[in-house]
């Protein structure tokens, strides 16, 4: 059998059937590394979610939506999520993840974003969450699951969508009949010039080319570094791994958790 054709360094379909073969071959294995890194977004995220909360009820004075302290934290860990959901794909296809298997995890995500529409809309009804990171992970890894096989148009993909982040607002400016697009009904796929008014925001523009590059990478590590996500995990960074193996259920308790004690605590102090 010829080896596949290699274009800037990847495959232009998927690892070798020897990467294949290894990965397989671990299949029982937790790959700890990567799991500790999600760990590491969720403890990121939690310290977040709990500063806006203490802000909601009025124990902090700070702009969640415009001061770039707060803006950019978001970004980074909704990056560091897809970036390790994208990596979490690529050791999934690897292993030759069944559709059967694929559609068992994605309707669990697809049913907690419904259950974070709903509870949203009791708490902040004018802002309302209709796609947030649970909406848009189930929606991506729909398109990467029917293009995982296809490495080096999924890392182009990544770059452009990106890149069309920063586009969008100039098009916009200079297309005023572009306006449509950043109604409900379109504005998930990010082509916009204006922000909807939501409490969380995760459109295909620019976060579908954030998962795109982590299941590049991912794969890319797996065939090159794989030590870098497998391997001995240092005991302290354990707790890291354990919290990212459940980062689904945490995702949809921890918030609610958050808001009703820092709502306790303002019912206490007054």
């Amino acid at each position: 059998m010829k080896p596949k054709k290699k274009v800037a360094g990847f495959a232009t379909s998927t690892l070798t059937s020897e990467g294949k073969e290894r990965v397989r071959a671990e299949s029982t294995e937790r790959f700890e590394k990567l799991d500790a890194l999600r760990g590491f977004a969720i403890v990121w995220m939690t310290v977040f979610h709990f500063c806006f909360d203490l802000n909601y009820f009025g124990y902090l004075n700070q702009n969640f939506y415009v001061d770039s302290f707060w803006t950019v934290q978001r970004a980074c860990i909704v990056s560091l999520f897809l970036f390790c959901a994208g990596s979490g794909q690529a050791v999934a296809y690897m292993r030759g993840l069944s559709w059967e298997r694929f559609f068992k995890r994605w309707r669990e995500v697809a049913f907690g974003a419904v259950l974070v529409t709903v509870g949203s809309y009791i708490v902040y009804p004018n802002s309302f969450i209709y796609f947030g990171i649970l909406h848009g992970i189930a929606v991506m890894l729909l398109i990467l699951r029917l293009l995982a096989g296809r490495t080096l148009l999924l890392a182009l993909a990544g770059v452009v969508l990106i890149a069309l982040y920063w586009v969008a607002p100039v098009v916009h400016e200079a297309n005023p009949q572009l306006q449509f697009l950043d109604g409900r009904l379109f504005n998930w796929i990010g082509f916009i010039g204006k922000k909807p008014i939501t409490e969380d925001y995760v459109p295909l523009i620019p976060w579908l080319g954030v998962l795109f590059i982590g299941f590049v990478a991912g794969q890319w590590i797996l065939k090159n570094r794989p030590q870098w996500f497998g391997g001995e995990l240092r005991s302290n960074l354990r707790p890291l791994a354990v919290l990212g193996q459940w980062s689904l259920s945490y995702y949809l308790v921890h918030q609610p958790v958050l808001f009703g004690l820092v709502y306790l605590l303002k019912q206490v102090t007054g």
